[in-house]
């Protein structure tokens, strides 16, 4: 971290002193940047919000409405404090976000959660010039390399008719913001069968179908006839049901998961799944090298993942790197978040 630094790590997470916000705060703080509605990313209790317009429904569907939400135009800037910001899409979820910060001292960029891969449920991640690039590496080591997910989806609907034909549940498991909403959005170009999910993704389906996006109709599991096996049918639950009582609902199932931490198979078997689907929401190695050229940054600064390995690689091939590990700040700082504390 040097001293003109336009961003810092501090006990609520990283700070922008010259515009008085943090960018997806780890705990309340006065104004927040929010890239997206993930839970690690949007907590509630600050006491201002901003995020990108399409990112509206889905923040106060994840964290209520209590206080100020300002959605904002992708590609349009607006000013904080001393710096002018723009948030253009991250091609994560949809609504998700990049930011992108000017000021007299450089641009800055922040990257939220992104990724490279087509999706029907988002706009796709748009880049932009900047001095210093801030770059998620959830999967920063080189063997994530993602299929293509046409690929996966053509898999995922194999495995189902497999299913279907030995009269087995096939429960997939996936996270119910985002990558739920994109299964439904790729099977719907290969059936118009609906399928079952869990009760707990039916807020975020709902949101996305209101905000416009195309998916397969999909029925809550609670609300079938009484005595349904469920043999042959598809259906959707998010990983924390995996175990659970709800599960009994489906004798004889078959279990799947859709992830990116699919690409290990020793994930699969600890977890204890018989299929494992590699698709995910974040860049893998190869997009994060590319994409840490095409912003034109000369420095790279790696949070949220594996970024001794990502910043060492650009070292070597000339870009100055460096990994923050803004979670570990929070747990050794006992300091309340500087200006503009609540």
């Amino acid at each position: 971290m040097k001293s003109r630094d336009l961003l810092r790590p501090d006990a609520g997470g990283l700070y922008c002193a010259a515009g008085d916000f943090w960018i997806d705060p780890l705990k309340p703080v006065a104004r927040a940047i929010v890239t997206h509605a993930h839970a690690d990313h949007a907590r509630s209790g600050s006491g201002d919000y901003h995020t990108a317009r399409e990112n509206l429904p889905i923040l106060a569907a994840r964290i209520g409405e209590g206080a100020p939400h300002s959605g904002h135009e992708p590609g349009r800037p607006f000013d904080l404090g001393d710096v002018r910001v723009t948030l253009f899409p991250a091609g994560h979820i949809f609504g998700s976000s990049w930011v992108r910060i000017e000021s007299d001292t450089g641009t800055w960029g922040v990257s939220g959660d992104f990724k490279r891969a087509p999706d029907p449920t988002c706009a796709p991640f748009q880049p932009a010039p900047v001095d210093v690039w801030l770059t998620e590496c959830t999967f920063g080591l080189p063997v994530y390399r993602w299929p293509d997910p046409g690929q996966v989806v053509d898999e995922i609907h194999e495995w189902w008719q497999a299913c279907r034909r030995a009269n087995r549940p096939a429960v997939l498991f996936c996270y119910a913001l985002g990558k739920a909403q994109r299964i439904l959005a790729e099977l719907a170009g290969r059936t118009v069968e609906p399928v079952w999910m869990h009760g707990a993704m039916r807020p975020l389906v709902d949101a996305y179908r209101k905000a416009g996006v195309e998916m397969l109709e999909a029925r809550l599991v609670s609300e079938a006839e009484k005595g349904e096996k469920f043999g042959g049918q598809l259906i959707l639950a998010p990983p924390s049901a995996a175990g659970s009582p709800w599960m009994r609902r489906f004798p004889g199932h078959s279990a799947g998961f859709v992830s990116g931490w699919m690409r290990i198979r020793g994930n699969r078997r600890r977890r204890g799944y018989d299929r494992g689907f590699v698709m995910s929401d974040h860049a893998d190695w190869p997009a994060l090298v590319d994409t840490a050229e095409a912003m034109g940054a000369s420095r790279v600064i790696t949070i949220h993942g594996n970024g001794e390995a990502l910043a060492g690689y650009l070292n070597g091939r000339g870009i100055e790197a460096e990994s923050w590990n803004l979670r570990a700040t929070l747990a050794d700082s006992s300091a309340s978040p500087t200006a503009g504390s609540t």
